[in-house]
């Protein structure tokens, strides 16, 4: 479904990547080079990077492509770069601290996709690359075009419905029992929730889990009420994914 990806990104704003004329008059310095040359890639590369770094929730973004890019050479060294990102997200949260060429994309059905706007200053003679700004504007895919290509995928959900959470909990309880973690960890939020109906509804979860006060050594009734260790003593949150009716799986 890869040409449904296509097709979105086609009804925002097309721009090309061809070279266009540099901007005449009072903005004669800010040059427009080719989305394909090896500059502009290392700037989109170390822009999402960082922009992926500064954002505390969500998933990693990826580049999709290049859309528009500007360069703006300053007057002792380095440039400035002014650019246009098509982005998808990834399987990967944020929190992972991955970079976005190590993680997979998401299947079209699933994929978050929108832009990023970003101005990046580069040097390489001093080793720099310093994020001035950007703006990221993501939406999923409408229901209209998943049900159109493939009606039976699992359809997105709201993350806050209590049966994910009963899905996440259940899941837990396994990663609890079979880790060798001295204390035990709770869920800290759904991230992400879908449901699809396979003899019955299967539901499909992502969420973050925190490290609590309650040894394993104890038995605790409801690990809710556990106190999450503070952050600086805890093992780092992480994401867990979770399918659960008819299977039940978790990895972290």
């Amino acid at each position: 479904m890869v040409w449904l990806v296509w097709m979105l990104f086609g009804i925002q704003v097309l721009c090309s990547c061809t070279a266009a004329p540099a901007a005449q008059g009072a903005g004669a310095a800010l040059l427009s080079p080719r989305c394909d040359e090896a500059a502009v890639e290392e700037a989109a590369d170390l822009a999402l990077r960082q922009v992926n770094a500064d954002r505390q929730e969500g998933y990693v973004l990826s580049l999709y492509r290049i859309v528009s890019a500007r360069e703006q050479p300053q007057e002792i060294t380095g440039s400035v770069f002014y650019l246009i990102l098509d982005v998808v997200d990834t399987e990967c949260h944020v929190r992972s601290k991955k970079l976005w060429k190590n993680c997979n994309t998401r299947p079209a059905h699933s994929t978050v996709y929108g832009q990023c706007k970003a101005i990046i200053y580069i040097n390489q003679a001093r080793n720099i690359a310093h994020l001035n700004t950007y703006e990221c504007t993501l939406q999923p895919v409408p229901r209209r075009y998943i049900w159109s290509v493939c009606p039976d995928c699992p359809a997105d959900d709201s993350p806050d419905k209590p049966e994910y959470l009963g899905a996440a909990v259940q899941s837990l309880a396994k990663f609890n029992a079979e880790s060798e973690q001295t204390h035990y960890f709770s869920v800290l939020n759904v991230t992400r929730a879908s449901m699809q109906w396979v003899i019955g509804p299967a539901y499909f979860v992502e969420f973050l889990i925190q490290e609590t006060s309650c040894s394993k050594d104890d038995t605790v009734a409801d690990i809710s009420m556990c106190e999450p260790l503070p952050p600086e003593v805890a093992v780092s949150t992480f994401p867990c994914r979770n399918t659960s009716f008819p299977d039940t799986m978790i990895s972290p």
